[in-house]
């Protein structure tokens, strides 16, 4: 494992791209982050943080000699910045109850739960919100309508419900093509076996930190600790390195170079409502069970939160629409069609598969 491998990756990627938890409803007025008078614009980016690849000792194509590990440790990630920062130290991390967990999408979807309801909170009295959520497979929108029946804590499970949502379109868009940097694919880590677990682990951290008498970053920054522990995270980086190599040529293969598709051999396409994390076989410790994630689905009152929002897609043609939605005519989409998206989504690993038996 090289020493300056993390430094090195942030600075390629930027050029190559390459319940568990019960959510108590409490009646505290959630905090939300404090920003700097400096940094007006607290809008997440589509990705705050350089995702990490799955594998250990990973080439990449066209560049011969350079070798990717991205795994960190608990006594090395740092404190959490909101929008991130060099110091957070991320990379996956293995938990023998949560599995693999990559840092930078947990973090990512912790703080864009706080985004979203700090937008619902501002906008609360007005009674709807919309924002404008930019291109990721076709322009995004987000639509809300905000009665005044939901509590502050009902606004925080909508924000976390939104997140995990747009988490999960980041999955879908970039199967079918979407891309940060032109002509540079992003299928090889699309459905990437830690991902929504570690996408949905981040919701629920929000959540938590949201919930939290402490300030924003100093909540999440205690709450991940406390939370990797409680997953019985390993001890160092060494243990996370040999629990990819005991799943390698299962899990992924490193006979393929990035960002070849076929560097994994599975992926983990069931994502609601609930999940179980991948577990590596020896890794497990039998006293303990493996941590289920919910999805966030109700309002205090048992209203469903799907119903006071919608993610308008308006999809581009990457997407083979017609064979999706026969006999629509708009390419527009909500979160209600994820189904259909994710349905397609097997059919066509289930045929890849097939033709290299």
């Amino acid at each position: 494992m090289q020493p300056n491998t993390f430094e090195y990756m942030r600075n390629l990627k930027t050029v190559l791209l390459l319940s568990g938890f019960n959510l108590l409803i409490l009646t505290l007025l959630a905090k939300a982050p404090v920003f700097p008078a400096d940094q007006p614009d607290t809008k997440p980016h589509r990705i705050i943080r350089t995702c990490c690849s799955f594998g250990t000792d990973m080439q990449m194509f066209a560049i011969p000699g350079v070798k990717i590990t991205e795994i960190t440790s608990l006594d090395k990630i740092g404190a959490h910045h909101y929008l991130g920062d060099e110091s957070e130290e991320n990379g996956i991390i293995y938990t023998r109850r949560g599995g693999f967990i990559d840092m930078g999408h947990l973090r990512d979807q912790a703080d864009w739960t706080a985004y979203l309801y700090i937008q619902l909170r501002e906008n609360k009295a007005s009674g709807n919100l919309r924002l404008v959520l930019g291109h990721e497979g076709g322009t995004k929108n987000l639509n809300v309508q905000i009665p005044p029946s939901l509590t502050d804590s009902d606004l925080v499970l909508l924000a976390s419900k939104i997140a995990y949502d747009l988490s999960v379109w980041h999955e879908i868009a970039t199967w079918f093509g979407a891309s940060t940097i032109p002509f540079v694919p992003e299928r090889y880590s699309s459905f990437s076996i830690e991902d929504a677990y570690s996408n949905l682990l981040g919701v629920t951290i929000g959540i938590k930190a949201l919930q939290s008498d402490l300030p924003y970053e100093e909540a999440v920054t205690g709450i991940i600790a406390e939370t990797l522990k409680n997953l019985d995270v390993v001890l160092n980086e060494t243990e996370t390195f040999l629990a990819m190599e005991d799943v390698r040529n299962i899990w992924w293969t490193r006979e393929k170079r990035l960002p070849s598709s076929k560097v994994l051999l599975q992926r983990q396409l069931q994502v609601y409502p609930c999940l179980l994390p991948w577990l590596v076989p020896g890794w497990a410790n039998p006293n303990l069970k493996p941590f289920e994630l919910n999805v966030p689905e109700y309002a205090s009152d048992g209203e469903s939160l799907n119903k006071f929002y919608q993610l308008e897609f308006r999809l581009n043609y990457k997407f083979p629409f017609h064979k999706m939605f026969p006999g629509r005519r708009d390419r527009s989409i909500s979160q209600n069609d994820f189904a259909c998206l994710l349905s397609e989504i097997a059919t066509e690993l289930t045929r890849k598969n097939s033709q290299f038996r």
